[in-house]
């Protein structure tokens, strides 16, 4: 279903609040996953944001959704308090660690958040359309013309394996444009 950002934010506004809620933001690098992510930790009471990019490094393929699995998700499901280390991205070591409380709205955002192989309960998916000149446009102002070889050689063939082998847009239950 096509939706604007204040339709998540109602989906995620109706969902019950005796347990933790999980929502998932997915769509290709550049596309306004955080953007969105940001603003509904903004007007969604108790949110946290968990970003995909933290859980990534240079010698990392992809990211490490199994730690994501083991640090955030597992304790959440069974009512204890999370603790996950922010992967630092220029020193490839760990960095500083962060808590989050079960009960509330967890926001996971980035490339391939909602894959497969991660088994979040989720309440809302969504995939965030972006078309490619735009996103491209946005990376290279975000991180600058030494980091296009990149994303030309690494970022884009990656994510693009991910939408052949998984098609997440079908599969969510909301698709917004990036480009509001």
């Amino acid at each position: 279903m096509t939706a604007g950002r204040e339709d998540v934010r109602d989906a995620v506004l109706r969902l019950p609040s005796e347990r933790t809620r999980w929502v998932g933001i997915d769509g290709f690098g550049a596309a306004g996953k955080s953007t969105l992510a940001d603003w509904l930790a903004g007007v969604v009471p108790a949110a946290t944001v968990v970003r995909v990019d933290d859980f990534a490094g240079p010698r990392v393929a992809e990211w490490d959704w199994r730690r994501l699995q083991r640090q955030l998700v597992d304790p959440l499901v069974t009512g204890r308090r999370a603790r996950y280390q922010r992967w630092d991205w220029a020193t490839d070591r760990g960095a500083e660690w962060h808590d989050v409380a079960p009960g509330g709205v967890v926001l996971v955002e980035g490339v391939s958040a909602t894959r497969r192989e991660l088994i979040v309960p989720w309440d809302v998916t969504v995939w965030v359309d972006t078309p490619e000149p735009t996103r491209l446009d946005r990376a290279l102002r975000r991180d600058g013309p030494e980091l296009m070889s990149r994303w030309r050689d690494d970022w884009i063939p990656s994510e693009r394996a991910y939408a052949e082998r998984e098609r997440p847009w079908e599969r969510v239950d909301l698709v917004v444009a990036g480009t509001g």
